[in-house]
């Protein structure tokens, strides 16, 4: 439990985006696979599978969160509506909401 908890303190440093992250993720990558730890390597894995879009989280400081959210809110609307009315009221009650 106490490399457990080590290993994710470390993670958790990695999230304020800060150029030189590139480099600490793939130290922190090789830190957990010499742990024994197997849902951690299963962790830094999916890290891995998606290596570009890791390292761009991790050093630039933007975010699509705003959009995301607002996409979210509109196909949550969109389902409670389906079959109800028509585009009309769709688009008052997301200009509204």
């Amino acid at each position: 439990m106490t490399q457990l908890a080590i290993h994710i303190r470390s993670f958790a440093q990695l999230l304020k985006p800060h150029p030189g992250n590139a480099d600490a993720l793939e130290l922190w990558i090789t830190q957990v696979r010499a742990a024994e730890l197997p849902h951690l390597h299963a962790f830094a894995r999916g890290l891995e599978r998606d290596r570009d879009a890791v390292i761009a989280t991790f050093t630039f400081p933007y975010s699509n969160g705003l959009a995301e959210g607002v996409n979210t809110k509109t196909k949550r609307i969109a389902r409670q509506m389906h079959g109800r009315a028509g585009f009309t009221l769709l688009r008052h009650r997301i200009l509204l909401g």
